[in-house]
């Protein structure tokens, strides 16, 4: 690996530091997400499938019922899943987060309610994790 910055590089630092121009903040400006929208947040780590599905179901249709915008699942990336006793599953394959998703997308009645599936942010979960914006 090569650690040396160029000189073309430095030159356009050293301009961009000295032009005063300001990056824009992508978050602040989604138009999906407002400053004064709610969001509520459930975990499922450990959660079997079932017991998943029921929860963030009754999440869904409770955040409609008090004007929540956007829910983060946190679903966990599968890395510590007891999918090793099962010959047949991939070790690869994390249950929580790939089919609490499509879950909520074959069910018309909860899709009638949401606007947009997202990946997280880093700081919210990453791979782990997703937002649902729902209509409000």
């Amino acid at each position: 690996m090569n650690n040396r910055i160029s000189d073309k590089d430095k030159l356009d630092w050293n301009n961009f530091i000295n032009s005063g121009k300001k990056l824009p903040n992508k978050d602040i400006h989604s138009n999906n997400f407002k400053k004064n929208s709610l969001t509520k947040r459930i975990d499922l780590h450990g959660e079997n499938l079932i017991d998943a599905n029921k929860k963030i179901e009754k999440l869904i249709f409770d955040c409609c019922n008090n004007k929540v915008n956007r829910i983060l699942v946190i679903t966990g990336k599968g890395i510590h899943s007891n999918n090793k006793r099962n010959p047949y599953v991939s070790k690869d394959f994390s249950i929580l987060r790939h089919s609490v998703p499509e879950f909520i997308k074959n069910n018309p009645v909860l899709m009638k309610n949401i606007k947009e599936f997202k990946p997280a942010d880093i700081k919210d979960g990453g791979e782990g994790a997703f937002y649902i914006y729902l209509k409000i």
